[in-house]
C-alpha cells in the first residue's frame, strides 16, 4: 500500500489517499493545540501514543459490535483506515462535569452527572465548533434523522464499553469526543480517534488528569500522562 496524495492536514493528523481503493492512511502528529488553535505547542511522542491508544480502543469496540474505520496499524504513527465521508458533527459524551460544561452550567468540576449527557457541535473551525441541537442538525442538513439516531445509540454504547474497561484499569472516563463517517457503501461507522487528545481521563483514586487538560491548563508532566495511559492500556513504556 502506497500513499498517493495528502488529502487533509488538521491539528493532530494528516490524511492520505492510497493506491488501494477505499483505503486512507492516517498519520498522527506531535503538534498540540487548544482553545480552537489559539494555544499551540508540541507534546513529545504524542503522535505515536495516540495512534496506538486509538487503535487499541477501536479494536476493542469492534469486538463489542461497534463498526469503526480501523483496518491496520502500519507503524507507530500511521494507520490504514476505511475511507469515509465525515459527518460534520462532534459528539461529546459527558459523565462528569468538567471543562466547558462545568463553566456553562455553573457546576463544580468533578460533579457526577445524574445521567450521561450527549452534546453535538457543528464542525466549523471558523465558527469555533458551536453547540447545536437536533433541530439545528436537521435544519442545516448535517445528518439524516436515522444517522443521528444511530450515532447517538453508538455513542452511548461506546461510553458503556469504554467506561467499564477503563475503570478496571484505574481510569475514570470523564468525557470524550467522537466523530462518525459514512462509507462508500452507505454504512455509518466510528472514525477519527479515541485518545488522551479527545478524552478526559482521570485516575480513579487520585483524580490526576491523564489527558490534554495538562497541556491546556499548563499543569506540567504532559508527556508522562500520555505515556501513563498507554502503559495502563497496553503495558508499553
Amino acid at each position: 500500500m502506497q500513499k498517493t496524495q495528502q488529502l487533509y492536514e488538521g491539528k493532530a493528523k494528516k490524511v492520505y489517499a492510497t493506491d488501494e481503493a477505499g483505503v486512507y492512511i492516517v498519520s498522527y502528529k506531535d503538534d498540540a493545540t487548544a482553545f480552537n488553535g489559539l494555544k499551540k505547542g508540541t507534546i513529545e511522542h504524542k503522535g505515536s501514543i495516540n495512534n496506538r491508544v486509538s487503535n487499541h480502543l477501536m479494536q476493542l469496540l469492534e469486538k463489542e459490535g461497534i463498526p469503526t474505520h480501523f483496518l491496520k496499524e502500519l507503524s507507530d504513527r500511521e494507520t490504514a483506515v476505511r475511507k469515509v465521508r465525515i459527518i460534520p458533527l462532534e459528539v461529546i459524551v459527558r459523565n462528569i462535569a468538567a471543562g466547558s460544561l462545568a463553566t456553562r452550567l455553573g457546576l463544580e468540576e468533578g460533579t457526577k452527572l445524574r445521567c450521561t449527557v450527549l452534546e453535538f457541535c457543528y464542525k466549523r473551525d471558523d465558527l469555533g465548533d458551536p453547540l447545536v441541537n437536533e433541530y439545528h442538525i436537521k435544519a442545516l442538513g448535517l445528518a439524516l434523522d436515522e444517522e443521528l439516531a444511530q450515532l447517538s445509540a453508538y455513542s452511548l454504547k461506546i461510553n458503556d464499553i469504554l467506561g467499564s474497561y477503563l475503570r478496571d484499569l484505574g481510569i475514570e472516563l470523564v468525557d470524550f469526543k467522537l466523530e462518525f463517517g459514512i462509507t462508500d457503501e452507505g454504512k455509518l461507522i466510528l472514525a477519527d480517534e479515541i485518545s488522551p487528545d479527545t478524552c478526559r481521563f482521570w485516575d480513579t483514586k487520585t483524580g490526576k488528569k491523564l489527558d490534554k487538560d495538562r497541556f491546556r491548563r499548563d499543569l506540567g508532566s504532559v508527556e508522562e500522562a500520555y505515556q501513563e495511559v498507554l502503559f495502563r492500556l497496553m503495558g508499553i513504556n
